[in-house]
């Protein structure tokens, strides 16, 4: 389990890295693999696996990470 978290984690950043860089009008994704794309889309599909693996094992390990 820990490799599929560090690569949701990977996928998370670059995805957050993403958005923050659409506040500039720059989309990463797309500059890399270009507009509506079967690879672009590929990568945003895995962004939002990683970002339901993320909520999965946050409510798995909630009761350990306690602030």
């Amino acid at each position: 389990m820990k490799i599929f978290d560090c690569i949701a984690w990977i996928l998370l950043v670059v995805g957050g890295l993403n958005w923050g860089a659409a506040a500039f009008n720059m989309n990463f994704v797309e500059m890399l693999f270009g507009a509506g794309t079967t690879a672009a889309q590929i990568v945003y599909g895995a962004v939002g696996l990683a970002a339901i693996w993320a909520i999965i094992r946050w409510n798995f390990c909630s009761s350990s990470c306690k602030m």
